[in-house]
């Protein structure tokens, strides 16, 4: 088990290249099902945007260093569509308000243990006068954006709900099964029914109207549409996953423009006037780098 500060920051290691492939920066939070997903990491091609190595491709993390496979196993923003809602969600734990089902605030999530297998296995809680404790996955109802909801029972609260539950599926009801034993004499007059067969030729007149298949036709209107449109509108929705992945995360640093104007100072949240600051100054990927 790994505390996050313990991930952060170590080299990624390619085990078959035999290279540096970058730092670890970031961990990518699914919170529903209470794992790390990836690990987001910087490297000298850090101005093309944001790369991420998903979890169940790291091969270990040691004192020293994440290793994984090769290079492959480092996905850029445009590959990594399966993380896109994780990435826009941005749940981090670390920093959130730790309060009970009954509405009494216990502290801030100040760090988070991590399984071999990427699972959350505990959180430390620290209280506003110091103390520190720990709360174990199963007292942790959710995992939210801005607060984590605890509670001191753990599963006893889930299995307490669905015990509940069980009690109407004894009542039967056996008096019907005489009832539906006297109607079988009445179904004798059904044998008059098949003079109603002579009606399934005429639904097989139907099968002739599927010959009016003039399918093709439509598909015509397809090469109408320009690449130029199609680069564009792809570039659009990257830039569009850039935005909603740096919008409320904070600056590590202060980032100015060439002429000396500040996009944003270090510490400050991201906002939209932010990124539009950023893309005028041309500015963009650098903030993008520059947030956590």
């Amino acid at each position: 088990m790994k505390k996050s500060v313990d991930i952060l920051g170590l080299p990624v290691i390619s085990i078959t290249e035999g290279r540096e492939l970058g730092m670890s920066k970031t961990l990518l939070i699914d919170a529903p099902n209470r794992i790390v997903a990836a690990i987001t990491i910087e490297d000298e091609d850090w101005y093309r945007g944001v790369k991420l190595i998903p979890y169940d491709n790291v091969i270990a993390v040691g004192d020293d260093a994440v290793t994984i496979n090769n290079s492959e196993n480092i996905l850029t923003l445009d590959a990594a569509g399966d993380f896109e809602t994780l990435l826009d969600d941005n749940i981090r734990v670390i920093g959130t308000k730790a309060i009970t089902r009954t509405g009494v605030i216990q502290g801030n999530i100040t760090e988070i243990f991590i399984g071999e297998d990427g699972s959350i296995e505990k959180c430390e809680v620290t209280t506003p006068e110091g103390s520190t404790s720990e709360v174990t996955a199963d007292q942790v109802a959710i995992f939210g954006k801005e607060v984590t909801v605890i509670s001191p029972e753990g599963d006893a609260v889930k299995k307490s709900d669905a015990a509940s539950a069980p009690a109407a599926p004894a009542v039967t009801a056996p008096a019907a099964e005489p009832a539906a034993a006297e109607p079988v004499e009445e179904t004798a007059p059904l044998e008059e029914t098949p003079a109603e067969e002579p009606a399934a030729p005429e639904e097989a007149a139907a099968p002739e109207a599927p010959a009016e298949e003039p399918a093709p036709a439509a598909e015509e209107p397809a090469p109408e549409a320009p690449a130029e449109d199609e680069a564009k509108d792809a570039e659009r929705a990257n830039e569009d996953r850039h935005r909603r992945f740096l919008l409320g995360k904070k600056a590590t640093r202060t980032i100015k423009m060439d002429n000396g104007v500040v996009i944003v100072e270090a510490g400050a949240d991201i906002t939209e006037e932010v990124l539009q600051k950023a893309k005028l100054g041309n500015k963009f990927i650098e903030l993008s780098m520059s947030a956590q």
